[in-house]
């Protein structure tokens, strides 16, 4: 007999209702009951404030917007930047942790190779920077826009089974990640969906994933946004034949010195894949190879017609050596024709990393040639991009100093001469905008 107590019977009753009646959860699949979700509840049911708020909004922009379309950032102040440029949310790519932002402090290529809580720590980190732009303004008495934007994380394949999946995605939500994307291949083979070697579950076990991922945000009590990645289009190597839906793109019964099976990867893999993931997942993305149209339109249209509401989601890779197959005509309007076959959600996975990289090269190189007017012509870019909102040029101010200034105040009551931005050089030489 299942023990419940009055007040969690009612409670499994407000969330069947919920379930069924709020057009959130229009053609989303539970295989769980919500008897299940209360039973795995705490008595006291802990607010994830920016996750839930984030999702919230992420929910809303994805269907109010032609398409949400940002890039990869892995540190506060590229996100700070990316929010005050405007755009609308922030995507945080498991690449770049890997690469360059891991609590193993390593260089990694995207394998799988790093704490699987580090992503969750820059999650935090990102929220926490958008948090202090936020307190700056307000100490300053002009807020100028919502600095909450909601931030799409990598979860790669898990880090393991479904237990993992549910441990992640609740650090995920914690750390106030508003969607989470995970991909169907194997988590000890992962790769980056552009390097070879990738392994693929079973679709039955990637189903799984989704539902732990799902089971898990329904306990902490938050509407996250959750994205099915398939990388059938390239992998060549799969688990097991288990799945009937996978049998018809399994080659023979050749085995590699693994034990995998080898995989007929391509467009309808990831079409058949895609149709079984759309009723647990909110978003659909297929991993490609190259930027082609065509082939978009080609996924989109198999998706919809089934799953005429699903949303999809579609990566602009620096992976692609985009002029080598695009012409600037249709370089131009790739954003708008992906939006209008249905990818409400659109990103560079890796744009952080290649414009810190090579900006930084180019700085390197002119301060290495010129001297310090290689630092002043950035300086004075800086002072000219001012006029366009751009606030970064007074450093001292932007991560916080004046802030701490008013705690002193309001500790001091006014009667403070410890302040740091007074008599700063910052005060003395910055204080209004340049040219």
């Amino acid at each position: 007999m299942e023990l419940l107590t009055p007040e969690m019977r009612q409670e499994a009753e407000a969330l069947r209702k919920e379930w069924e009646t709020n057009p959130r959860w229009k053609g989303v699949r539970r295989d769980y009951r919500p008897e299940d979700v209360v039973r795995l509840r705490p008595s006291v049911q802990v607010e994830y404030t920016l996750a839930k708020r984030g999702a919230e909004r992420l929910w809303k922009l994805l269907h109010e917007r032609p398409y949400v379309h940002t890039f990869g950032a892995y540190t506060g102040a590229m996100a700070v930047e990316m929010v005050r440029a405007g755009l609308e949310a922030i995507y945080l790519s498991g690449w770049q942790v890997a690469a360059d932002a891991n609590l193993a402090w390593q260089t990694y290529p995207d394998q799988s190779l790093y704490p699987y809580n580090s992503v969750p720590q820059i999650v935090k980190r990102i929220n926490n920077a958008l948090m202090r732009a936020d307190q700056v303004e307000r100490i300053e008495g002009k807020v100028t826009r919502d600095w909450y934007v909601p931030i799409v994380a990598d979860a790669e394949a898990g880090f393991g089974g479904a237990l993992n999946v549910f441990e992640l995605t609740k650090a995920m939500i914690e750390a106030g990640a508003a969607g989470i994307h995970y991909e169907d291949q194997l988590a000890s083979e992962k790769k980056c969906g552009h390097l070879g070697g990738k392994v693929l579950v079973p679709t039955s076990q990637h189903i799984r994933t989704l539902q732990a991922a799902r089971l898990a945000a329904d306990v902490m009590g938050v509407p996250t946004v959750i994205i099915a990645r398939t990388d059938a289009e390239a992998a060549t190597l799969i688990t097991s034949d288990i799945d009937e839906r996978d049998k018809p793109f399994i080659l023979s019964d050749e085995r590699t010195p693994e034990g995998f099976y080898r995989f007929k990867n391509g467009l309808e893999a990831c079409i058949a894949r895609a149709l079984a993931y759309a009723p647990y997942a909110d978003v659909i993305w297929m991993e490609t190879s190259k930027p082609d149209l065509e082939e978009a339109r080609k996924f989109a249209e198999a998706v919809k017609k089934e799953f005429p509401d699903k949303l999809l989601a579609y990566n602009l890779s620096p992976s692609f050596n985009w002029k080598k197959f695009l012409d600037d005509e249709t370089i131009a309007k790739f954003n708008r024709e992906l939006g209008a076959m249905g990818y409400k959600f659109q990103f560079i996975t890796l744009a952080g990393w290649h414009t810190l990289n090579y900006y930084i090269w180019e700085l390197a190189k002119g301060y290495k040639e010129q001297g310090m007017p290689a630092f002043v012509a950035l300086q004075e870019k800086e002072f000219a991009a001012q006029k366009e909102g751009f606030t970064a040029v007074k450093h001292q101010r932007e991560v916080g100093a004046g802030y701490f200034d008013e705690v002193v105040l309001a500790l001091t009551q006014g009667e403070a001469s410890t302040l740091a931005l007074k008599g700063s050089t910052e005060e003395a030489q910055f204080s209004e905008p340049v040219h």
